[in-house]
């Protein structure tokens, strides 16, 4: 492409050749550009496949908190799931198919389409993006706002219904090389976009915030959908504060924040501000209206199709199947657990590494570990909510619901792991490969930490929460 470029320049050197020669010039350079559009073509359809060796950023639809390989690993699990709930249930148990199929959770599956659909179709015409740079203005170029208007941003762009991974891997692109900029350390800044989308994670209409309310009403615990919101609100604000404070954060830094006035004052386009409309509707008509969250988002998005403002393809492959896969079939394995009593005993277990006393500790600290190295919302919430009814009878007292409360905080404070999706995100976003693995190796340590600093704060504080 280079040798093309460069004849192009050549050609125009050439004003005092012949009318004939300047003919053929002209022949060549339409041969050119005809064969540098063919060479463009074929780059952009070899590209999905090229593996860079640097650190890249993963795609949105990277799925919830994914380890090792997060595009993989999701899928993986959804179909171990479901083929060990056939063995378990038909061959082991001698269920029917028709009873193990029974125990698929068909409302949550049509809900995590809906929504993510929803949220497909908003990434995918370059809605999210556009409004995330746009809230950026509010920093007027002060760094020391910056960590928390990302903390702010990333809580607001996951709690109306993306979700972490969304919000983390829209704003570290961005996050990251300011915070370079700007002398903002970008350990601060990694802990406060990935906390900060951990913060808005369970809200009523975030995907996770709807697994994490139907497994407790599963379990006889509905109806404490702002108490599951603000305690894993709190406990990550709390722990991002205290960072904050110990890296100095409020410190003034004479830098300005620079590179973002270009992409803030691009105006948004007919489609973005029909989806903002369409998007605003909905979450009214499901918080104040109470209307079914799931297929009011597939109402939201086909309005948006239908008026052109999204194409349905990309808004479809930008959704996180394998997520869905993944939490649907371990709901369907967990099912089928129950019914065989297989639950009992994993409850009969934890129960005693318990007492009645020290029960939201021990399960924060438990539910943590485990989230390090398997997903929250796909593996640790579905298999652990539901045992708290049968936990809390077992150690013979304790608030179910702070239980549950512990379990929600325990499992999400350690996300912000490189080995989870969020951390990766953070540290995929440095440039610098030394600095990359300082960030790594900080985070890592941050991450594991989490596991004790949420089995303390649930111990001292999930009792008041649920009780407030």
């Amino acid at each position: 492409m280079l040798y093309a470029e460069h004849a192009f320049a050549l050609l125009d050197e050439c004003r005092d050749y012949s009318p004939l020669a300047l003919a053929e010039l002209r022949a060549s350079e339409s041969r050119l550009e005809a064969e540098l559009v063919k060479i463009r073509t074929a780059i952009d359809a070899l590209l999905p496949f090229v593996v860079d060796d640097e650190p890249a950023v993963l795609d949105l639809k990277s799925q919830d908190d994914v380890r090792d390989d997060p595009e993989r690993t999701p899928d993986f699990v959804g179909i171990v799931a479901v083929a060990l709930a056939w063995v378990a249930g038909v061959v082991l148990a001698k269920l029917t198919p028709d009873a193990v199929l029974a125990g698929f959770p068909v409302t949550l599956f049509v809900t995590l389409v809906g929504v993510t659909l929803l949220f497909g179709a908003a990434e995918a015409n370059g809605t999210l993006a556009r409004l995330t740079t746009k809230a950026l203005r509010l920093v007027r170029g002060d760094a020391r706002w910056l960590p928390i208007a990302f903390f702010a941003l990333a809580c607001a762009v996951s709690s109306v219904g993306p979700g972490a991974i969304s919000s983390v891997a829209l704003l570290a692109p961005l996050a990251m090389p300011v915070a370079i900029r700007a002398g903002v350390p970008v350990f601060l800044m990694a802990l406060a976009v990935a906390n900060g989308a951990n913060a808005g994670n369970l809200s009523p209409i975030s995907s996770v915030g709807i697994i994490a309310n139907g497994k407790m009403a599963e379990a006889g615990l509905g109806g404490h959908d702002f108490k599951v919101w603000f305690a894993n609100f709190a406990s990550h604000l709390v722990v991002t504060a205290v960072v904050y404070v110990a890296m100095r954060g409020y410190r003034r830094i004479p830098e300005a924040v620079a590179g973002l006035e270009a992409d803030v004052e691009a105006p948004l386009t007919r489609a973005q501000w029909l989806t903002v409309l369409v998007v605003l509707t909905w979450v009214v008509a499901v918080v104040a209206l109470k209307f079914p969250v799931g297929l009011t988002g597939f109402v939201a998005a086909a309005l948006l199709v239908l008026a052109r403002a999204v194409d349905d393809q990309e808004a479809i492959r930008r959704m996180p199947w394998g997520v869905m896969l993944m939490v649907t079939g371990m709901s369907l394995l967990v099912g089928v657990l129950e019914r065989t009593g297989g639950l009992d005993l994993f409850t009969a277990l934890l129960a005693k590494l318990a007492s009645a006393g020290s029960l939201n500790g021990v399960i924060a600290f438990v539910t943590g570990v485990i989230s390090t190295y398997s997903s929250t919302s796909g593996v640790v919430l579905p298999t652990f909510l539901p045992t708290v009814p049968g936990l809390v009878a077992q150690v013979g007292g304790g608030d179910p619901l702070a239980v549950a409360l512990s379990i929600n905080v325990g499992s999400s404070l350690v996300d912000v792991s490189p080995l989870s999706t969020l951390g990766a995100l953070c540290v995929a976003a440095v440039a610098n490969p030394a600095e990359a693995r300082l960030l790594f190796r900080r985070m890592l340590v941050w991450g594991l930490s989490m596991s004790v600093v949420g089995a303390l704060l649930c111990q001292l504080l999930a009792g008041a929460v649920a009780r407030w």
